[in-house]
């Protein structure tokens, strides 16, 4: 690998940890936002959006150069490929907190509302599964990669006794049913946040393996020990 390339890759990488923690916190700014019915938390997410979506851009510029400049081959190439949908997973999740917060801004505030115990569990979860899968990347651990991959289900379930829960309340208490379909949309929201972060962890075991893993669900366990590239082999 020549010297240019590696920097450009590392500096691709920086990049893109800088979207995953921005992203990251703009996930768990707006969970904050629901359970405090923090209308100006709420409003930060969504007016941070926009940075989001420029880096998003930034990131995907970065890699076409690349790309277009080293024309990279084996494990570098499927670095650049990797990173290319990461990034677009990661500004997938990005609007997806702000989902959240649009709905957490009109939660009526004078009116109580018992915000479902699953849902911070499912957050620190969801959160964790984007942090896992980043460090999977960084790390290239296909190890850790298939934990993520092992951590969706608990969101699954967590979701799915919120609906419960939400349905339940909407029948014992009429006059709350907006602020319980609220609570639905971002429990389905989060949701939707874990499977990015399946996404990305599937991209690190291409990325490290060169083995396209989606849609194979519980095939991925027992798999074999993985093997380890260095970029450029």
């Amino acid at each position: 690998m020549s010297k240019h390339l590696q920097h450009d890759l590392e500096r691709l990488e920086r990049q893109l940890l800088g979207l995953g923690a921005r992203v990251e916190d703009a996930v768990r700014r707006s969970i904050a936002a629901l359970e405090s019915r923090r209308a100006d938390l709420a409003l930060e997410v969504m007016a941070g959006d926009s940075e989001i979506d420029a880096v998003e851009v930034e990131i995907e510029e970065e890699c076409l150069k690349v790309l277009a400049l080293h024309q990279p081959v084996a494990t570098d190439l499927r670095f650049v490929a990797a990173c290319l949908k990461i990034n677009n997973d990661l500004e997938r999740i990005g609007d997806l907190a702000v989902n959240i917060a649009e709905r957490s801004s009109s939660l009526d505030r004078a009116l109580p509302f018992p915000v479902p115990e699953d849902l911070r569990p499912m957050t620190e979860t969801t959160a964790g599964m984007l942090r896992m899968s980043l460090d999977a990347f960084i790390r290239a651990d296909v190890r850790l990669a298939r934990r993520v991959l092992e951590e969706d289900e608990i969101v699954d379930d967590a979701n799915r006794r919120i609906i419960r829960e939400m349905v339940t309340q909407m029948k014992s208490s009429p006059e709350q049913v907006d602020d319980a379909l609220l609570i639905l949309s971002a429990s389905k929201n989060l949701e939707r946040i874990a499977d990015h972060a399946t996404n990305i962890a599937e991209d690190v075991v291409y990325m490290v393996e060169g083995d396209i893993i989606r849609h194979r669900g519980a095939e991925l366990q027992g798999s074999p020990e993985p093997r380890r590239e260095t970029r450029g082999s």
